[in-house]
């Protein structure tokens, strides 16, 4: 019995990895195996926050990093394709500064000029591309929508074409708890972003991006006395692919 049991064992494993296998598009590479963080540069002294929970990176927001609290891939990237699913865990803070997005990038006002904001519970996190926190593809809980580009969306000294540019056209992302897929496409100075196979971020001019750099898993929040003080990154990322163009 022991050589049958060990036969169907060994053909359970090989089914499994040409599954695995089969689940990776023609082209790309995987950025995550599911087991470690082979890749991945764990930021020194982060203690456990950034860890491996059934298969999927999980994060905390609690990160007790001095330099640093992202997740960086080891690895440069110039041209891409990245695909990565990702799904918020929970939003314990409520947000009381979120602004009403208009399609040009800025921001609805009152009466007296002042922007009007709305209370939203609201976890926050995104992706970093080219070793830039400007050019972050954001994950959030905001109206407007996850994908969008918050560093050039508030840089006033872009051209109003950019920044209506990095504007997401439609929310597209899933309810809280389920999982939603990015693909994002870097290609010289330009971004485009699909959420759940919607594009929310069509072409978009990045100006002054570097050519080169890392892609990083974002860090945010802070608490104090016990409480949560900013939105924190209470998120999940799996199934992380690129194909380098």
């Amino acid at each position: 019995m022991k050589p049958i049991i060990s036969a169907l064992l060994s053909l359970l494993i090989v089914s499994y990895i040409q599954a695995d296998a089969q689940s990776i598009p023609e082209g790309y590479v995987s950025l995550f195996n599911g087991k470690d963080f082979t890749g991945w540069k764990v930021p020194a002294g982060d203690n456990g926050h950034w860890k491996i929970l059934n298969g999927v990176i999980d994060y905390d927001a609690q990160s007790e990093a001095k330099d640093g609290k992202d997740l960086w891939t080891e690895k440069s990237y110039k041209d891409f394709e990245l695909l990565v699913e990702w799904r918020i865990t929970s939003t314990p803070y409520k947000n009381p500064g979120v602004p009403i997005v208009l399609p040009s990038g800025l921001h609805k006002k009152d009466e007296n000029g002042k922007p009007i904001t709305i209370v939203v519970p609201d976890s926050d996190s995104g992706l970093y591309l080219r070793g830039s926190s400007k050019s972050q593809v954001n994950i959030w809980c905001w109206p407007i929508g996850s994908g969008e580009v918050y560093g050039y969306r508030m840089d006033d000294k872009m051209p109003p074409e950019v920044r209506r540019g990095v504007t997401p056209t439609t929310n597209a992302d899933k309810d809280i708890g389920e999982w939603n897929q990015f693909k994002i496409t870097m290609k010289g100075d330009r971004l485009t972003v699909e959420l759940n196979g919607i594009t929310v971020i069509s072409n978009a001019q990045l100006p002054g991006i570097p050519e080169s750099g890392p892609i990083a898993l974002q860090h945010h929040g802070a608490k104090r006395n016990g409480e949560w003080v900013s939105p924190p990154s209470l998120v999940q990322f799996r199934n992380i692919m690129i194909r380098e163009l």
